[in-house]
């Protein structure tokens, strides 16, 4: 079969990339292994938001008294909080098929393999080969869960991400090594249900990437809520042995601490899935574990493009997605089927975000990379005890960080710790986008109440025309 694009992967990188790529006119096929929507929406992004939706649900009815409201007798399902999350993902996962029946893209099932270019072979569950030919080819195979030598996943005793989505019964107790994104997460969740959560992270301090304000309020929080958490520290060894496991956790300083738990959840990043897609054989490059890319999205194979995890820069589904839409336009404007090159992505302006609670956001500069790149820097933050709407919301953990260069008053980044600060980061991204300067945002009229007012407020801050602290 011939199409003008095949896509290998359907995540939220490749199904973006096939539909854009359609919108075009090209004749699309992607190919798929096991289900579409890829860990995004199966297994990652969009269950485990579910989860933790279910475990916000039941914070809010145990302190229900708070906002005069007795619900006595609250209790949860485990078993049914995990089968809604797969409800959902398997909602969403359909949500893709007629995304592709719609925009008539070919769905072929199996594990896609380079075979030279312009040709993928993909063997089927069934073990039958063929080939399937495209004269441009995205690699959009994503990550999976980094392993690490003295912490092998056997799914039962030390798990992965994938399986703490679906575990058949409640841990009374869990450690979770690694404090990303997927650590807190999890161990957010797991501390709601009624877990007793350790988090052991090698780095000095939690969710190690983000500003080092918003680590420490995190901390903060997390140990509020109950959670154990052991920084400068790793887990040297596991005894399984017994019904649960044993954790010999090693400080930085030299000590040793044991630990004893139900199950231990590894949780230290992804790792790109570059293995068997035959791109030694093509001479794609790679480097660090990652398919070598240029602005476009394009190896060094003209006509093959790598985007998502296993591209360079953020593993992030966002990110992936945008890549996707990128690699089918540029395929177009060399097919003149686009009448200009598209623009390529400012990965400094890619936002992240953490859903634990409360939430974290983030995009730009750290404090501490503004000032190691040389800038003169004014800072401002507002917390949102200062907040009317956090306060009647009974929200007020947290706060907004804004940072911005001394001298032209360039957006230089925005850090967000706090309830619903995932929704409200992308302000931030637009206005470095359109390099917004700290004035404009002052004078850009922000509703109240809302929590949104934090963002002009922490400006007014930094600027020293603060209003309401």
């Amino acid at each position: 079969m011939a199409y003008d694009v095949v896509v290998i992967g359907s995540g939220p990188g490749g199904y973006p990339a096939a539909i854009r790529a359609s919108q075009l006119g090209f004749k699309v096929a992607i190919i798929e292994k096991e289900s579409l929507g890829g860990i995004c929406l199966n297994w990652g992004c969009i269950p485990t938001k579910a989860l933790l939706k279910s475990a916000q649900v039941y914070e809010y009815a145990k302190h229900s008294k708070d906002y005069g409201i007795n619900v006595t007798g609250a209790e949860h399902d485990f078993g049914a909080v995990i089968k809604r999350s797969r409800g959902v993902a398997d909602k969403m996962s359909k949500g893709v098929q007629f995304l592709m029946k719609k925009n008539k893209i070919d769905v072929i099932m199996g594990t896609g393999k380079l075979k030279a270019k312009g040709k993928v072979e993909v063997t089927g569950a069934d073990g039958k080969l063929q080939i399937v030919e495209g004269k441009y080819i995205v690699i959009a195979t994503g990550g999976r869960a980094r392993q690490l030598p003295n912490l092998p996943i056997d799914g039962k005793k030390i798990i992965g991400y994938r399986e703490a989505m679906v575990l058949p019964q409640q841990p009374k107790s869990m450690i979770i090594v690694g404090s990303g994104a997927i650590g807190v997460e999890f161990g957010y969740f797991y501390n709601s249900m009624g877990t007793k959560v350790t988090i052991v992270e090698f780095m000095p301090k939690v969710v190690p990437v983000e500003d080092d304000d918003i680590s420490k309020e995190l901390e903060k929080q997390l140990k509020k809520q109950g959670i154990e958490i052991i920084t400068n520290a790793s887990v040297e060894k596991v005894d399984e042995n017994g019904s649960g496991v044993k954790a010999t956790v090693k400080k930085q300083d030299g000590s040793s601490v044991a630990l004893e738990a139900d199950i231990v959840l590894s949780a230290v990043g992804v790792v790109a899935n570059v293995e068997n897609l035959g791109l030694e054989e093509l001479g794609i490059k790679t480097d660090h574990g990652r398919i070598v890319v240029d602005k476009f999205c394009q190896t060094n194979v003209p006509g093959i493009y790598a985007i998502g995890d296993c591209a360079p820069n953020q593993a992030l589904a966002h990110k992936a997605s945008k890549e996707g839409i990128l690699a089918a336009e540029h395929a177009a404007y060399l097919e003149k089927k686009f009448n200009h090159a598209p623009e390529g992505l400012d990965y400094s302006n890619v936002p992240g975000c953490t859903y634990c609670s409360p939430e974290i956001a983030s995009v730009g500069m750290t404090e501490k990379a503004a000032k190691e790149a040389g800038y003169e820097i004014k800072v401002g933050k507002f917390p949102f005890m200062a907040s009317g709407k956090a306060s009647a919301s009974g929200a007020t953990e947290g706060f907004v960080k804004v940072i911005f260069d001394a001298k032209y008053g360039e957006f230089l980044g925005c850090h967000m710790i706090g309830n619903n600060v995932t929704e409200m980061i992308a302000e931030a991204v637009v206005a470095r986008k359109l390099e917004t300067t700290g004035h404009e945002i002052l004078n850009a009229i922000h509703p109240h109440p809302t929590m949104s007012e934090g963002l002009k407020e922490a400006t007014a801050v930094a600027y020293g025309e603060a209003i309401d602290i």
